[in-house]
């Protein structure tokens, strides 16, 4: 009896020391909420590839995806630009604090507004907002994927450059800011749906694969 008490209290002590899982926010645009049965949302492949990996985690935010395993919650907007997600992130924190914020928004302007300058504080703006509520937050900025739809995407390759450098120049002990390159290796003719700015399945798997590459390292 006294042995199976102890394996009990061991059991319970292995619980409690369990770590709580890390919670992640994904942020963007349509590429991050997904188009239902129009075109992929790479946050379903990618949540597999963590489940895979055996990390604990749980998605965050005001919206929500249903799938098989389960409701994925994030905070992708369709049509929406960085700026206004840089207008709503505060409140989406205090409701759904984060340890990990994903920010993916570069798409939703034309490049004749030379919209990079707007971009670059827009994303300042996010990363200054997350380390408000969490000093200890680690933000993950992604070079965006290109797009077919011309001129108006012309704006993209240099916004990747200057995404960066802003998030070396942000990155620091303790306070981590880091990139995903998206966009090497992203074919528009083969990864994306007949709009050529939206991922296919294929698309969606190359970014749950580059995302997940970043992720699982910061999880273990």
């Amino acid at each position: 009896m006294r042995r199976l008490l102890a394996l009990f209290a061991a059991t319970l002590a292995g619980v409690a020391a369990s770590p709580p899982p890390q919670r992640i926010m994904p942020v963007g645009d349509s590429i991050t909420q997904g188009g239902g049965a129009t075109y992929a949302t790479y946050r379903v492949a990618l949540a597999a590839k963590l489940r895979a990996a055996g990390v604990r985690f749980e998605f965050v935010g005001s919206q929500v995806t249903p799938t098989p395993q389960g409701p994925l919650r994030h905070e992708g907007y369709g049509g929406k630009n960085a700026e206004f997600l840089a207008g709503i992130l505060d409140a989406k924190l205090v409701a759904a604090p984060a340890d990990i914020l994903m920010i993916q928004a570069g798409h939703n302007h034309f490049a004749e507004e030379k919209p990079i300058p707007g971009i670059l504080a827009a994303t300042r703006a996010m990363v200054a907002t997350a380390r408000a509520r969490n000093p200890h937050v680690v933000v993950v900025v992604a070079q965006v994927i290109p797009a077919g739809k011309l001129p108006k995407y012309a704006y993209l390759p240099e916004l990747n450059v200057a995404l960066a450098a802003l998030a070396k120049e942000l990155d620091g002990p303790g306070q981590r800011v880091l990139t995903v390159d998206l966009a090497t290796g992203f074919d528009v003719a083969a990864d994306t749906i007949a709009d050529r700015v939206h991922p296919n399945d294929r698309g969606a798997e190359k970014i749950a694969q580059r995302w997940a590459e970043v992720l699982i390292p910061l999880l273990k």
